[in-house]
């Protein structure tokens, strides 16, 4: 039944809501896992609660057991016996994975509230946490699943902040400190943001729904590429033509251009109001026309935390199954290695797609039939994640951050646990201003000399006229 309430005292001012069934969140589609069982109510912890901020009012579960367990029909209250949230059918949980719920539509969290765990039916209860202050951003639990709670990073489904990961302080930037500008005055205007190098193509994504083909210049930069239709970018289409996406992030998989093209977006330009986080693959070998029209879309939205509009997808890269089957990399959904055979037809790798509003880094097989699963869920520590960008010369991943976090990057690998960590945290250039940077591209190692390769950024102010910056790392 639809319920239009006020916020209740103590609460937070807030919009006037529709009470509807929470959609559950972090769970798209999920291939056979270990059989769940009816395990010892203990081993479900409220992990995580979030009460203000850019994402809605949320509660996160960790499983602290040995096995998976079904919460289907498990039930979240507030400090109100009345207030409600179910946990769908067919949700579990496997052993040592975490998994958040916006529970908003169904009740709102206070700034002196509490939220508890039921089994089915309600009357059990099983885990509860109180708190006198609003989250900021985070209330979690420290270590996951059996500390005790603390203010925190926001981390929803991915291991909660506890401070113990690597690269925690910055250091100076690995190269050399001088940025020039990389493109021509004026060329791209605002709004230029996530980029990936081709060798000697550098492809650009604008959040006005275009994507640009740009090619050397002849003086270290880029220009626009004037062949098959590229001049001024190419219009981005969903499927079957409609839309407006708004473009964020690009990448390629080992096919390169030839494979197609994967554009990260947020929202449909044509309703900016709405959140619509997915994963649109276009055509960009061939054509000559204006408009890229996708062939295949996977929407995640159902299965993130609820995000505002404009604080969804702003990263993706790829990365080969190959690679992550060598350096043992954990998957999640099972909780064993990674097995890139259970998951049929894909594009023989994941995507890794960052998080503007949460700071999250989530990996999905994208399967050829359309379905997506979340094989990883990464806390960066950030504010938020800008760009990402796999550098396989050093089987690192670079994790990116704009003038939100004063131009932060930093790198992670998969360790022995087979989960991505922090290795190194690095502060912007020298000589770079704290500009808006929403992409980062790195050459490859072909583009190796005296020990040093170029690396590009794209302002999405277009400050002083570019969009374009060059620096340099170590190779």
């Amino acid at each position: 039944m639809l319920e239009v309430r006020a916020p209740r005292g103590r609460r937070r001012l807030a919009p006037i809501r529709l009470a509807v069934a929470g959609a559950m969140l972090l769970a798209v589609a999920t291939p056979a896992a270990p059989a769940a069982h009816a395990a010892p109510a203990d081993d479900i912890r409220i992990n995580e609660v979030v009460t203000t901020g850019g994402v809605d009012d949320s509660v996160e579960l960790f499983n602290k057991g040995a096995a998976a367990v079904d919460l289907s029909g498990w039930v979240l209250k507030d400090d109100d016996a009345s207030h409600t949230f179910t946990v769908p059918a067919g949700t579990t949980l496997a052993p040592g994975a975490a998994r958040a719920f916006a529970v908003a539509a169904a009740f709102g969290l206070g700034s002196a509230d509490k939220a508890r765990l039921y089994l089915p039916g309600g009357s059990t209860l099983v885990d509860s946490f109180s708190w006198s202050a609003h989250s900021a951003p985070s209330w979690s639990r420290c270590p996951d699943g059996t500390g005790a709670f603390g203010k925190a990073a926001l981390t929803l489904g991915a291991p909660n902040d506890c401070g113990s990961g690597g690269g925690t302080n910055p250091v100076s930037w690995p190269g050399g400190g001088s940025v020039t500008t990389a493109d021509g005055s004026d060329v791209f205007g605002e709004d230029l943001s996530g980029l990936y190098q081709e060798g000697s193509v550098l492809w650009a994504a604008q959040n006005s729904g275009t994507l640009w083909r740009l090619v050397r210049d002849g003086s270290g930069g880029w220009r626009p590429d004037t062949a098959n239709g590229w001049t001024s970018g190419k219009s981005l289409r969903y499927p079957g033509g409609s839309g407006s996406p708004d473009g964020e992030a690009v990448t390629l998989t080992a096919a390169g251009a030839a494979g197609g093209a994967y554009v990260a977006t947020e929202r449909n330009g044509d309703a900016s109001g709405t959140s619509r986080l997915s994963v649109l693959r276009y055509e960009v070998a061939t054509g000559s026309g204006g408009t890229l029209t996708a062939t295949k879309e996977w929407n995640l939205t159902a299965g993130l935390p609820a995000v505002g509009s404009n604080l969804g997808f702003e990263a993706i890269t790829w990365i080969p199954d190959t690679t992550l089957v060598a350096a043992g990399f954990k998957d999640e959904s099972t909780g064993a290695a990674y097995d890139p055979n259970r998951y049929g037809a894909h594009t023989g790798g994941v995507f890794l797609l960052g998080v503007e509003g949460t700071g999250a880094v989530h990996a999905y097989v994208l399967q050829d039939s359309g379905t997506a699963t979340r094989v990883a869920t990464v806390a960066s520590g950030m504010a938020g994640v800008m760009e990402l960008q796999w550098e396989p010369q050093a089987a690192r991943l670079w994790v990116v951050c704009d003038d939100t976090c004063g131009g932060l990057h930093k790198t992670m690998k998969i360790g022995g646990a087979g989960t991505f960590a922090a290795t190194a945290s690095y502060q912007r250039p020298s000589g770079m201003p704290d500009l808006n940077n929403e992409g980062f591209a790195v050459a490859g190692a072909d583009e190796c000399v005296a020990g040093a390769k170029p690396v590009y950024w794209s302002d999405d102010s277009n400050t002083s006229g570019h969009a374009l910056r060059r620096g340099t790392i170590v190779c």
